[in-house]
């Protein structure tokens, strides 16, 4: 595709929101745009860089010695799971959401409330391990200054 189709044009000026050298630079060669602190749009470049890192972990995680299988948990979980870890109140950078019926839920900051559950439904025996699961998933903190731009 040629530069001048691009969705997005490069800036040579420097953004007065960016605070790292990275997100700088991410920023004027169109890769990312802010919305707002922490939330990022992936534009077509970016997008395709993206994909393409996942692709290679995905590679490196499906091949030995991890034979990694890859999965997909919600992102949406519910608070009993957080409870029962003693998370639900302890973890500051909790999203929390109500839902119909004053039903509690949090948005994923990171998946153990899940993939503990599971793990215990599927795996029976000693003979049953090892057993590498992964995925690949945006995760959501209620973080009081995003500072850490992209990760």
């Amino acid at each position: 595709m040629l530069q001048s189709k691009l969705f997005y044009k490069t800036s040579k000026t420097k953004s007065a929101d960016t605070e790292s050298v990275s997100h700088d630079l991410l920023t004027r060669a169109g890769f990312i745009d802010q919305l707002m602190a922490g939330v990022y749009t992936f534009l077509p470049m970016g997008f395709k860089v993206l994909k393409n890192i996942e692709n290679i972990i995905r590679q490196n995680m499906e091949s030995a010695p991890a034979n990694g299988q890859e999965i997909l948990m919600p992102v949406l979980q519910p608070k009993e799971n957080w409870q029962k870890t003693g998370r639900w109140d302890s973890l500051d950078i909790l999203f929390k959401l109500k839902g119909s019926g004053d039903k509690e839920y949090a948005m994923g900051p990171t998946h153990e409330e899940v993939v503990s559950p599971l793990a215990k439904k599927n795996i029976f025996s000693y003979k049953d391990l090892p057993i590498s699961l992964f995925q690949i998933q945006t995760k959501f903190r209620d973080e009081l200054r995003a500072k850490s731009g992209i990760l």
